[in-house]
């Protein structure tokens, strides 16, 4: 089974940047063919952030449209999210997630479950 580990999570101030970094533990995972995401958690209900694919498409929710972009780097088995011109209301726990392409239909429609989860990180703005 593959882990994922995400870091670069933190406290800052609204107005600034972190870049959160996702790492998978099975080699060449990300260019494995899964579609790799972030969930963002404030509380109780986990919904997803971004996303992208094998072909390296990609998909934002409204909020975070304009402000974050997510990438993938095949070569060292990293998924990244920047997050610019943070604001209070992006203060949640962040997880990374995989999820199989024959899967990813429950994405397209707004389920947040994945085939591997990372532990979480937390990002805090105020």
């Amino acid at each position: 089974d593959v882990q994922l580990v995400e870091s670069g999570g933190g406290s800052v101030q609204a107005g600034e940047s972190l870049r959160l970094s996702c790492n998978a533990s099975t080699s060449s995972f990300t260019g494995s063919g899964y579609c790799m995401g972030w969930f963002h958690q404030p509380e109780d209900i986990r919904a997803g952030v971004a996303a992208i694919g094998s072909d390296s498409t990609t998909t934002y929710a409204d909020s975070v449209k304009g402000r974050f972009i997510i990438s993938r780097d095949n070569a060292k088995n990293t998924l990244l999210l920047q997050m610019n011109d943070l604001k209070p209301e992006d203060t949640a726990i962040y997880y990374c997630a995989a999820v199989h392409p024959d899967r990813y239909v429950a994405w397209e429609r707004g389920l947040s479950l994945a085939d591997y989860w990372g532990q979480g990180t937390q990002v805090t703005v105020s």
